[in-house]
């Protein structure tokens, strides 16, 4: 289930730092994903158990202000999310749940509960076939809306987050995922590291600052607070 994890983070969590654990399968197949070896080669990392991952946070406490449970997609392992969900908060760690979307009821039952304090939810993709070609597969893209009207009830704070990855986001595709998130909380545009795609024709492309600020500026006027996230400042 878990087979990775990274001890403090300071960038996968904004404001706090963190402990980020990593589960190890998606019902998804992005040609550009960034942990395509965990997901694939599960095998070849270590199995973490839970009883290791909170020996390591009692260490911690008082310093790590929440855990990020991140993939892969963890809602894949529903009851393993829940308990683990369950377990920190009981100890009082902050919870941030990293999710595709393609599991809206889960979703809905952990935000119901109040097991978890920040959702980031992947908005890969305007809400139609072109989704398809992001996620490398064929689904049942209703649970993408689904997950993306719950979010926009305001039950729990959230983000929506789009990587930027050249052949499959531009302009107009940026206007198009806009207009079906107007006025969410807050959209971050990712910037692409090409490099670690897991298919070559995207190992080689990625935009520049200035298109990114471009992006992002026809972002604003559907989410006024939408901003860039893994730029480097010059």
């Amino acid at each position: 289930m878990i087979r990775s994890f990274i001890e403090t983070s300071l960038i996968d969590w904004d404001g706090r730092l963190s402990m980020v654990l990593f589960f190890d399968r998606c019902n998804f197949n992005c040609p550009f994903c960034q942990n395509w070896r965990l997901i694939l080669h599960p095998q070849k990392f270590p199995l973490i158990s839970s009883d290791e991952i909170f020996r390591k946070l009692n260490k911690k406490k008082g310093w790590i202000d929440g855990v990020v449970l991140t993939g892969g997609e963890p809602l894949i392992y529903k009851k393993g999310v829940f308990e683990i969900a369950q377990r920190l908060k009981k100890v009082g760690f902050g919870v941030k749940l990293d999710t595709n979307g393609s599991y809206p009821d889960a979703l809905k039952l952990l935000i119901g509960k109040k097991l978890v304090d920040y959702v980031a939810m992947d908005i890969k993709a305007p809400l139609n076939e072109q989704y398809y070609i992001a996620a490398g597969k064929t689904f049942d893209l209703n649970k993408i809306k689904k997950s993306v009207r719950i979010m926009m009830k305001d039950l729990v704070d959230y983000e929506f987050r789009t990587t930027c990855v050249p052949g499959i986001i531009d302009e107009n595709i940026i206007k198009k995922i806009g207009g079906e998130i107007r006025g969410a909380r807050r959209w971050v545009l990712q910037s692409f590291v090409p490099a670690n795609a897991r298919e070559e024709a995207y190992q080689h492309k990625k935009f520049s600052v200035r298109e990114l600020e471009t992006l992002l500026n026809i972002a604003c006027r559907y989410v006024p607070n939408a901003q860039l996230r893994g730029v480097e400042k010059t």
